[in-house]
């Protein structure tokens, strides 16, 4: 089952054990097998006992940092940047790109955008969007699009709105919508990159995930649905895409 870029903090789960994205449809389905079965809580990828609190998220964390683990380097970076340390934030985060990691590139096209303890830099905000659009980063790949149309390149704009969309990108899908009706872009493009979308879109759904997120939104019920690892750093998702 795949997870988008697009996904909230709310639906998925970063996992300090291991360093995994896990889906709240498989967190769902383990909850509540341990709860019929009687288990202790663990994580839904590697069986770790679910973390008890911050200090030990945060001890876990850097042993694999100094594992030379990218995702958790990336967790490092998020907790200084979240914390406004921002240098220490970007050493993580230089660091997790030195060890392949591609969302570390986008958050520092952020950084470097709002100038977060630096000078803002376009050429840097520019550089780290390529990088994490190649490295296959949708949202990246959305922001690259409206740098082009910000600078008058519009064709240029909609090949990277395509192929944001097409990895079921709803914003990228929206503006395309609105330059569709002003017939900057083809009936054939669109319609092809309709179809692409929905179907990025529905390889995200799951009976697990509709259920989970319906227990969310009967406010998180406690004996269901666990409060599992609260120092899960967020995706900086207020901040992930541009606007025009």
């Amino acid at each position: 089952m795949r997870i988008t870029a697009q996904q909230d903090e709310l639906t998925i789960f970063k996992k300090s054990c291991c360093s995994k994205v896990v889906c709240n449809g498989c967190e769902y389905a383990n909850t509540l097998r341990e709860k019929a079965e009687r288990l202790p809580m663990t994580c839904p990828f590697c069986r770790h006992p679910v973390m008890k609190n911050e200090a030990e998220c945060h001890l876990h964390t850097m042993k694999r940092v100094e594992a030379n683990d990218p995702f958790a380097c990336y967790q490092a970076g998020m907790r200084r940047f979240y914390a406004s340390d921002y240098a220490t934030a970007i050493e993580y985060f230089d660091k997790a790109i030195e060890l392949g990691d591609i969302e570390s590139h986008h958050l520092l096209s952020i950084v470097y955008k709002n100038g977060h303890g630096v000078q803002r830099d376009i050429k840097k905000v520019t550089y780290h969007l390529e990088k994490a659009a190649i490295g296959g980063h949708p949202i990246a790949r959305h922001n690259l699009g409206w740098g082009e149309h910000d600078k008058g390149n519009i064709d240029r704009a909609v090949k990277h709105f395509i192929i944001a969309a097409k990895l079921g990108i709803d914003e990228s899908m929206q503006v395309l919508k609105t330059l569709y009706t002003k017939r900057v872009v083809s009936k054939e493009d669109f319609a092809a990159t309709l179809r692409a979308y929905q179907e990025a879109v529905d390889a995200t759904k799951s009976p697990q995930r509709d259920a989970a997120e319906s227990a969310e939104n009967n406010i998180w019920d406690t004996d269901i649905i666990r409060d599992t690892d609260k120092c899960v750093e967020s995706d900086c998702s207020a901040e992930t895409t541009f606007n025009s």
